[in-house]
């Protein structure tokens, strides 16, 4: 299959079951939504080390959010529900908390319930206050620049992380300008994160290594630099290779948010700087979630 001159190979991302949650961040108005989500998502790209994974999902107008103010959604995933449980009180507490004029919110309201302000309450000394609308609680924390205002629970969902392309190109400059395309269509559709830097990641990797201690190490078959010294996937002139891990709330998120970025990496592309368009797998024995790359795009 080709689509627009760039070959899409016949293959598939292999992608694990997680479990999510969504917070809604507000602050007083755009730039410190921006330090308190750049916080909150600041050392999470990947659960290998991170122990979670986490992105911003959409920026909020006023009107999109509960207290009328700019907004931002955070998607966060993890491998377990004491994990997710743990780390999101880690950084709601060291991380927003902390952030000036910034509130949390519940971003799902069904599934399993996941303890927000309820776990970080004590910080008011006794001082907190509880107020009840409708059927939500909230904490009123005071802070010295007045209060801090969370919502008492959100919830957590089955999700999906590992969703991913890799852009095949003849050198690193054209493989990133069409990484930055692809994220810019993803970044369009919801319940969907991007969450490395830039949405991009270099150091691709696969499962295990020859040291003991490491779980993963570097997918030397797509090392433009190895090639001749191990089994590369790569053609004779492929010089870089980039990632995007795409983590969702559903198989059909994914899905949708892969084919966008396909796309989009191929619309500009009959120069040919893009030789090719493929994904990360294990051979399909670690992960159940399948995205194979033709039934994506068709």
């Amino acid at each position: 299959m080709k689509l627009n001159g760039v070959k899409i190979e016949n293959t598939f991302a292999e992608a694990f079951s997680m479990v999510a949650t969504r917070v809604l961040i507000t602050a007083c108005n755009k730039k410190w939504v921006r330090h308190a989500t750049d916080s909150i998502t600041g050392f999470a790209t990947s659960v290998i080390a991170c122990g979670i994974e986490a992105g911003v999902e959409n920026l909020l107008a006023p009107e999109q959010t509960p207290d009328g103010r700019a907004g931002a959604s955070v998607l966060i995933f993890s491998m377990s529900a004491k994990t997710l449980k743990d780390k999101l009180r880690d950084r709601i507490g060291q991380c927003v908390l902390t952030s000036p004029t910034s509130a949390v919110y519940s971003g799902m309201d069904n599934g399993t319930p996941l303890a927000l302000g309820n776990s970080i309450r004590y910080f008011g000394d006794g001082y907190q206050i509880s107020k009840k609308m409708g059927a939500k609680r909230f904490w009123r924390i005071p802070v010295m620049d007045g209060e801090f205002i969370c919502e008492d629970t959100t919830h957590s969902v089955d999700a999906i992380g590992g969703g991913n392309l890799l852009i095949i190109a003849t050198d690193i400059d054209k493989a990133l300008k069409a990484a930055e395309r692809a994220v810019k269509a993803i970044s369009k559709f919801n319940d969907v994160i991007t969450p490395f830097p830039g949405g991009v990641v270099r150091s691709g990797s696969k499962v295990g290594s020859k040291y003991k201690a490491l779980i993963a190490s570097t997918n030397d078959a797509y090392c433009p630099t190895l090639r001749g010294l191990v089994d590369s996937r790569l053609p004779d002139n492929a010089e870089a290779v980039l990632e995007i891990v795409i983590d969702g709330l559903t198989r059909r998120s994914i899905s949708d948010a892969m084919k966008g970025g396909i796309k989009a990496v191929c619309e500009t592309e009959s120069n040919r700087s893009v030789i090719a368009i493929s994904a990360s797998n294990f051979g399909g024995k670690l992960g159940k979630h399948h995205f194979h790359l033709h039934e994506v795009l068709n």
